[in-house]
């Protein structure tokens, strides 16, 4: 009888944490199973009085509202007030920023599927559409990147004029001020192909439309500094950059020493004007060296009190022009071989007009939470669209390079040592693209996804950095060697760059995404904390009592649904329908109540510490990322209407990604500092073990079969990008080469079967195809296939050289 009481009380436990259950239908299994199992121990009459009394106070304590909050709630209320780490104002003010999205519901432990199938698909206009077809067209054929980077160190000026005059500069400025009002989707497709072209094109396009002044403009500026620059910006009469980045302080706004002081001073030819003596040490800052309006973050002091309030005013931002007196610009850093303008800019005691503060006085010290909240541009579509640009080049390039460069007389990339690094370019490019893609949608959604945006931006281009590496390693000396029929050198250069930017990955990995998402994201610990920070009692007492119970609520599910869930693996629990992705559908609902199980715990039990503990916070951040990567792999293949012949590139990504996810899980276990939580996430987490794997090595070959041929496969893997089609250029001599060598491997059959019967006795390819047209085995239209195939095959092949004096004029 004690056992079935046993094993029911565990069962009704299970079914109630699992479904959430309420408050009072705990208290009544409660009142139910405690009376029975004290019965049922055969206690002495009087011990079973005490149960029942404390039971009864227990039940009207937790069951009656009012008694709840202010016996229980209130104390706990008050333990939480002393445990909560601090967090700083700039903290505070990130963790405001933006709004959640997809990633909340990655939180919640039960994310709803046919919601993610119920976001439209992304889509361009027609006017965007022939933007793209058009004027992104043109610019990339102007494009030699080459001669950017090799010999100019710098865009050319008749680049320079097509950018401005075709409104590249103005893709996010309103119709009303001459821009092009693009959507986000358009903005990250006009980056995407152009960064597949040219890098620092790209950087050069995306800057202006990023976090910079026609951003902040728009979504702070008055309307008299609107109307006096954003037409100007929209033609390309004002190159703008921003400032944030100094020597000293880095990316940390917190820290940075550049300040201004309200004061009077001369400007213009006026005396007495308010204004601001501005002193700052910036680095880093892209256009800087040509820019003609300088944004600026800066500390405002005001110690005379002229503004009014307090003397120290915190961070604010400013828009000058660089030809006020005292602005120094025009010097250049030289990052990794890139062309891309960026360097220095410094100013001591520069005045300037209290209206030059972007959006007036009443924006005074708002500075980083207009940051924080104008970071979307940056993250969420640039440096996913600019990273993504060079991976579709190096998936097309790669494909067709092992296609028609063979060893042993065999293509390379019909080698299985080529075939793994091919297997991880298309379906990290496939991944990301979607990311990209799903990502800019939110952006047009109308959200600010700030944690959303660290995640694209931190796995975009780090899987960018991978993918050119392995492209690097298929071309071998091709890809080493640079010049102008070297179409991946400067990439391989240049891709570290962008892990450097709108915050180093490191930092983005172990403390923005999850230390973030942590707070952001979480449906009661924000709440939670905003009752801490509230000085109305009652109300922050109503407040709390609510959050409190809800995340008891919720953990106790995700506890209890990481666990049966961990059992069937995923099994039985309703998904969308379909074949090919149900089982993934299953098994990221299981990582996702895992995953919140794992957040809460993480978060209870080491509280402030887990901002120190980086490693433990970098690996349920991956987790959340990946998350999140895979919903964005699901919807692309839905609206791509499920092609079976994507389905390799489906089922590597999502294998590979639920297999970190599951090794970032078994980091989180092994290293947790608390042997019994340890043991409590291990029974959790993994009750059956680690059951799965990493792709295998068949898909591995079917996506590298996908990009040696051409096919609709393919093309839809590197839509977007710039194809040249002249045969002069490396990219496009490449692609009619893979043609050619498909087309020719027939007429290359018959030369090899001509050769080993004795018919041929040329020892050269050129003269030997010669000699089959003049004894008859091929005819002379077949001989000029050959002839032409030898050729592309060449110029591919081949790798550029130089006269010493070449290059030691260059050096000078």
């Amino acid at each position: 009888m004690a056992i079935l009481i046993i094993v029911a009380v565990l069962a009704v436990v299970l079914l109630l944490a699992f479904f959430r259950a309420s408050i009072w239908s705990w208290l009544v299994a409660i009142s139910v199973f405690v009376p029975a199992v004290a019965i049922e121990s055969r206690i002495s009459d009087d011990a079973l009085w005490v149960i029942f009394i404390a039971l009864g106070v227990f039940v009207l304590v937790l069951g009656v509202p009012f008694l709840r909050r202010h016996l229980f709630s209130s104390f706990v209320l008050m333990i939480f007030r002393k445990i909560l780490p601090q967090i700083s104002e700039t903290e505070q003010e990130a963790i405001d920023a933006g709004t959640v999205w997809w990633d909340g519901e990655l939180f919640s432990g039960n994310p709803n599927w046919n919601k993610l199938r119920a976001f439209p698909k992304p889509s361009l206009s027609s006017t965007e559409q022939a933007f793209l077809d058009n004027e992104v067209e043109q610019l990339c054929a102007m494009l030699d990147d080459w001669d950017i980077t090799h010999n100019r160190a710098d865009l050319p000026s008749e680049v320079w004029q097509f950018i401005k005059d075709k409104g590249f500069f103005g893709m996010i400025i309103p119709k009303r001020y001459g821009g092009l009002e693009f959507s986000a989707q358009a903005h990250s497709a006009v980056v995407s192909k152009v960064a597949s072209r040219s890098g620092t094109a790209a950087v050069t396009v995306m800057v202006p439309n990023s976090l910079g002044p026609a951003e902040l403009l728009l979504h702070y500026g008055t309307e008299d500094q609107k109307d006096r620059y954003l037409q100007r910006l929209a033609r390309g009469q004002e190159v703008p950059c921003f400032a944030l980045t100094g020597p000293l302080a880095g990316s940390d706004a917190g820290a940075i020493p550049d300040y201004g002081v309200v004061g009077y001073g001369e400007f213009a030819g006026r005396q007495n004007v308010m204004g601001i003596r501005l002193t700052w040490e910036k680095r880093y800052i892209t256009l800087a060296p040509v820019a003609t309006l300088l944004g600026m973050a800066f500390k405002l002091y005001d110690p005379q009190q002229l503004l009014g309030g307090e003397s120290d005013r915190g961070i604010t931002l400013a828009l000058i022009p660089t030809d006020t007196p005292g602005v120094q610009i025009g010097r250049r850093h030289f990052p990794l071989n890139s062309a891309f303008l960026n360097g220095p800019t410094q100013g001591n005691e520069v005045f300037i007009p209290i209206s030059y503060i972007i959006g007036g006085t009443q924006r005074v010290g708002q500075g980083w939470r207009m940051l924080m909240e104008c970071l979307a541009a940056g993250r969420s579509i640039s440096l996913p669209a600019s990273s993504i640009g060079g991976m579709k080049l190096a998936a097309r390039t790669s494909g067709a390079y092992s296609r028609v460069r063979k060893q042993f007389k065999l293509p390379i990339g019909k080698f299985e040592g080529v075939e793994e690094p091919l297997a991880r370019i298309g379906a990290h490019t496939y991944m990301v693209d979607a990311a990209r893609q799903f990502t800019a949608l939110a952006v047009d959604l109308g959200e600010k996804p700030s944690v959303v945006s660290a995640i694209i931006k931190y796995h975009s281009t780090e899987r960018g950095r991978t993918v050119i590496n392995d492209a690097m390693d298929v071309h071998g000396g091709k890809g080493v060697c640079l010049g102008p029929d070297n179409y991946l050198g400067r990439f391989y250069q240049q891709m570290p760059i962008g892990i450097t930017v709108e915050g180093a990955n490191i930092l983005t990995r172990t403390l923005m995404i999850f230390g973030q998402g942590a707070i952001r994201s979480h449906p009661y610990v924000l709440k939670e904390i905003a009752a801490t920070q509230d000085h109305d009692r009652q109300r922050a007492l109503l407040q709390f009592d609510e959050a409190l119970f809800g995340h008891i609520s919720f953990a106790l599910s995700n506890a209890a649904r990481s666990l049966v869930l961990g059992l069937s693996g995923g099994r039985g629990f309703p998904v969308p329908e379909g074949t090919d992705t149900r089982r993934y559908y299953q098994q990221l609902t299981r990582y996702s109540a895992a995953f919140a199980l794992s957040a809460d715990v993480s978060m209870a039990v080491l509280g402030g510490a887990l901002k120190r503990r980086e490693k433990i916070s970098a690996r349920l951040g991956d987790v959340l990322s990946l998350m999140y990567l895979c919903s964005a792999t699901l919807k692309r293949f839905e609206d791509d209407g499920r092609p079976a012949e994507d389905l390799p590139l489906l089922h590597w990504t999502m294998q590979d990604a639920l297999y970190r996810i599951q090794q970032a899980f078994d980091g989180v276990v092994r290293n947790f500092p608390n042997a019994l939580v340890r043991g409590l996430l291990s029974l959790l987490i993994f009750p059956l073990g680690q059951r799965l794997f990493p792709p295998s090595d068949h898909l591995g070959h079917q996506i590298s079969t996908l990009l040696m041929q051409p096919g609709a496969a393919r093309d839809r893997l590197t839509s977007g990008m710039y194809i040249p089609r002249d045969e002069m250029e490396a990219v496009g001599a490449l692609e009619a080469a893979l043609d050619s060598t498909l087309a020719c491997e027939p007429l290359q059959k018959v030369l090899s079967d001509a050769r080993k019967a004795g018919k041929l006795k040329a020892l050269e390819e050129v003269q030997r195809i010669s000699e089959a047209r003049d004894t008859g085995i091929i005819d002379a239209e077949q001989a000029l296939l050959l002839e032409r195939d030898y050729a592309l095959r060449r110029k591919v092949i081949m790798v550029d050289d130089f006269a010493p004096e070449q290059l030691q004029s260059n050096r000078a």
